[in-house]
This record gives structure tokens, sequence and C-alpha cells, in this order.
């Protein structure tokens, strides 16, 4: 197709609808879907119906926004869904039997599927409309999408509209689309987590971590959001991240994050993806201060290390008192995955003056339990060791575990524990002799 063929959107005569892109799916195939909220409704629904005809359907697929109608109990004969990072439409479907989880850093997934280690049939993506040069753009998921692309031997697009086009390696030619649907409908959106004074004061007591002029990757959810409140008084930061979300835009709109004192790639923010409401799609979109890669570029522990004053700040669902943090399960049930958070908190501890953040409320369950614990739960993972945790961060304080030893250890977390729970965080260590008796 010519470069003016593209400038009269002539390409849409070559769209498709939803049932027909997806004939091109065979018994037997691999298939990767988009994930975030770059995921493709209309062929994931029509792919569900097809997939009553077919067997042997194997998905891989990261954690995604949106109904997951692949995951449905009647399809389970047909389809197999692998997440590499847990949302809640699967969870069920993986505590059933129905659906498996593969735990993987973020960073290796690239190279499992250029290597052929998870080889893919057939990539379905959601994309921006193509420009005068006939390139769409993978929009708001970089991350894992990009290798996924190269690597199928079938493309399948929805082109959105409304779909960011946004900056970086991100951009993917129309024609190696084997077919594509137009579509003009509203990304997925995932409002921000409402704030608490626990969040509030974690955000604070994080905020004394971190330095004018550091480097940040943050996590998800609402802790996250409360540590980027936190942080609006700061100066000259940087943002080098997987995850780029609303409360971002408002860390960068408010002046606090400039990338100038950036290491690697000053003045540009770098992600992977985003998730969040219509506010940071906007920004996203053909911003040339905002660069997508993706994550096999982005969580190299190499690169991470290579920035003055790198902080990474993640999430914990339990920290035991020897500093084992567990993050993508709640004892046996999967509950998330290992995503990106060995990636950078490896790569911020070995910074020039870097620092890796564990950061997360004292309790669970309407404060009936302690997440500071003595021994993880049953089957819970070890998403991050005791041998890479510098810093634990709960509402009450600061633990910093840096050449402690297990005794110290103990002590400094009991001190950032609930006080409803310390005394029985007391005599558990007492029973292992994890601390003196005095």
């Amino acid at each position: 197709m010519q470069r003016a063929e593209y400038r009269k959107n002539e390409w849409m005569w070559e769209a498709r609808s939803p049932e027909e892109a997806v004939r091109l799916i065979e018994s037997g195939h691999r298939i990767f879907l988009h994930g975030g909220c770059a995921s493709s409704l209309p062929l994931e629904k029509a792919l569900a119906e097809r997939a009553r005809g077919l067997s042997n359907l194997q998905v891989f697929q990261m954690h995604k926004e949106g109904p997951e109608v692949l995951a449905a109990p009647e399809l389970a004969p047909h389809v197999h869904i692998t997440s590499m990072f847990c949302g809640k439409g699967v969870r069920q479907a993986i505590a059933e039997g129905r659906a498996d989880y593969l735990p993987v850093f973020l960073s290796e997934i690239p190279l499992l599927f250029r290597q052929g280690t998870l080889p893919i049939d057939v990539a379905i993506v959601q994309v921006s409309y193509p420009d005068a040069h006939g390139f769409c753009s993978l929009g708001t998921s970089v991350d894992v999408a990009r290798q996924a692309f190269e690597s199928a031997r079938i493309r399948i697009a929805e082109v959105n509209w409304r779909m960011p086009r946004t900056h970086g390696d991100t951009f993917v030619p129309l024609e190696r689309f084997d077919a594509f649907i137009v579509t003009d409908r509203p990304l997925c959106e995932t409002p921000p987590s409402p704030q608490t004074e626990v969040h509030e004061a974690i955000g604070r007591h994080v905020a004394e971590l971190v330095a004018d002029g550091a480097t940040l990757q943050i996590g998800i959810g609402a802790v996250g959001d409360a540590v980027v409140h936190a942080l609006r008084d700061k100066r000259d930061l940087g943002v080098h991240t997987e995850l780029f979300t609303d409360a971002m835009v408002d860390l960068i709109r408010s002046g606090a994050v400039t990338n100038r004192a950036k290491s690697c790639f000053p003045g540009l923010t770098v992600t992977s993806f985003v998730t969040g409401t219509r506010k940071v799609y906007d920004f996203v979109d053909d911003n040339p201060s905002v660069v997508f890669w993706g994550s096999d570029r982005v969580n190299d522990t190499a690169l991470i290390r290579q920035h003055h004053r790198m902080t990474a700040i993640n999430g914990a669902i339990q920290v035991d008192l020897t500093g084992q943090v567990c993050a993508d399960s709640i004892g046996h049930q999967i509950y998330s995955g290992i995503g990106g958070q060995m990636d950078f908190m490896r790569g911020a501890a070995l910074a020039p003056q870097g620092r890796a953040i564990i950061a997360l409320p004292s309790t669970a369950m309407g404060g009936s339990a302690s997440r500071i614990v003595a021994t993880l739960s049953p089957g819970s993972g070890v998403v991050t060791t005791r041998g890479h945790v510098q810093y634990v961060v709960t509402e009450h304080g600061i633990a910093d575990l840096r050449g402690r030893s297990i005794r110290e250890r103990a002590v400094a977390l009991m001190a950032i524990a609930h006080p409803d729970f310390r005394e029985e965080l007391r005599a558990q260590a007492f029973g292992r002799r994890a601390v003196p008796l005095i």
C-alpha cells in the first residue's frame, strides 16, 4: 500500500470482522494476548466463540484489564491459559486448575519468546491507527508484547482509533498483520485506589528515603500512589519504571519530576506500560518525553544499576522476620506475579547511592492479621529474598536491614509491625531463638 493511501485511510478497506480475523487460529495454536488496558475484547470474544470448535488452544498472557472471556469454565476443554502475572479475572481459574501460573521475571519473558522456549504461533494485539507511513503503535503496553509480535507467525490486530500513539520501540507496520479489525472504543480504565491514613503514613516514611535527584521505579496500587503523592516537594526526580500511572502524571505536572538528573536518558521518562484512566492515556499520547521500551530493556538490571540514586519502591503481601518477601501469593493461592520487582530491587541495590524499598501496610483482613510475620504462610512464594532486601516500610516506620543479622532484622521488623502483634511476634521469635531474650 502506498503512503498516500494511508493518508486517505484507504487501509481501512482491508479491515475484517472479529469473526473473520480469528479464523486464522487453528487447534493447537499457542496464542499471546496483549495485556493491561491494551487487551482486545472484541477479538477475544470472537476467539471464545471459535474456540468451542477447536482444541488444545494455549493462551499466554500478562495481567489484563477487563473481562477474561477465555477463562470461562465452559471453555476449559478447549482453552488453557498460562498467566505470567495474574489479574483478578484468572485467579479463580488457576485455583481450580483450569489455568496455570508461570513464575518468571518480567525482564526474561521476551527472551523466552525470542529463543522459542515459549513459542508463539499467534499474537493478538491492540494498536493505534497507522500514520502516513503505515506504522501503528503498540500504545499503552509494549512490555512483552513487542517481542511476542516479532516472534509470532500470525499477527492479528485491533486498530483502535482511541489507542494512544506512544513513542519509543512501539511502532509496527500495519502491513505485517495478517488480519485486523477497526474499532473506536474507550480503553479499559483503572481508577486510582482509595487512599487511607495508613497509605499516607507509608508514603511519608518512604519519602524520607527518596533523595532529590533520585530516579524512581514505583509499583502498582494504593501504596504506590501514596508514595507518589508524598514526593511532590522533591526536586529533579527522574522516572525509569516498568509501570506508569495517573499518579505519576500528577508528579510530573507538579514539577517534582524533571528527569534532568538522570544518569541514563536524561530528559526522558522511560517506561514499559501504563495503566490508569484517560488522564494517563492522554498524557502519553504523542508525547516524545515519555518513551516505551520492551521489558527486556526497561527491566534490565545492568541498565537499572547505571542510574545514580536509583530508588525502587515495591509492595508485598507478607514479610517474615528474616526479610523474606512474598509478593505473588496468599499462601498457596496465586494472587499476582513476580513481575519486575526483583529486576528493580537488585538493580537499585547495585546502583550508586541506590535504594531498594519494600512498602506495605502492617496489617491485612481489616486489621485482624499481621503482614509482618514470624514465618511466611505455607505455600507462599519468596519473590524477593532476604539477601536482596534493604528497607522495609510500614505506616509505623522504616526498618533498615542492610548489614543486619537475622536477630537484628527481627528486632527491626517487629518495631514496624502493628503494635497489636508485636508481643505475639516476639514470643514466636523467642521460640525460634531468632532474637535475644531481653
